[in-house]
């Protein structure tokens, strides 16, 4: 696979879409770097848990702030794949934006099979995040993240392996004569 010239992707969907999956073999399959620093890498840094990061997100915008400026920042020093759930309003600039969904069965079951626990706990936890991450993504950026109609490429993770989504999205690029 040969870039024809610099190239940025962005890829969003809330959580268990698929996001972080697709994107690292997208990055693979076109020797591009991921960049994909989310609220769980801030949470590591910062010795927290996944939901203490969010608690405090409620009240601190700078763990929101840190997280979506370190992720563009990162995006515009190279040829990329940007995962995240705000890259495609943030990466103005990407040459291709694909928004992935999937209904909340599917995506609170891929989350319990990533991290275990309960699914109805999972479910609500899922909610929950999905519901504050609107708000703040409103209040801090004026992001609607409902409205994706603008993406290049919508796609629906349950109907298709990561593979078979990769392969879509490496089409598409080779139909845009990024990708040869």
């Amino acid at each position: 696979m040969k870039l024809n010239g610099e190239l940025r992707i962005a890829i969003s969907g809330k959580s268990g879409c698929g996001n972080t999956t697709v994107s690292t073999l997208l990055a693979q399959k076109l020797g591009v770097q991921l960049i994909n620093f989310t609220f769980r890498q801030l949470a590591q840094e910062k010795s927290l848990t996944l939901a203490q990061v969010i608690e405090n997100a409620k009240t601190d915008d700078s763990y929101d702030i840190a997280v979506d400026t370190r992720q563009v920042e990162l995006a515009r020093a190279q040829s990329c794949v940007l995962g995240s759930r705000l890259a495609i309003w943030m990466l103005k600039e990407a040459d291709l934006k694909v928004y992935l969904m999937a209904d909340d069965d599917v995506r609170a079951k891929r989350i319990l099979n990533r991290e275990g626990g309960d699914l109805e706990e999972i479910k609500s936890f899922t909610t929950m995040r999905d519901s504050e991450d609107s708000r703040r993504y409103m209040k801090l950026y004026g992001i609607d993240n409902s409205s994706y109609d603008f993406a290049d490429m919508k796609i629906d993770t349950a109907l298709y392996s990561p593979e078979q989504i990769v392969d879509q999205i490496i089409a598409e690029l080779k139909k845009r004569s990024l990708v040869s």
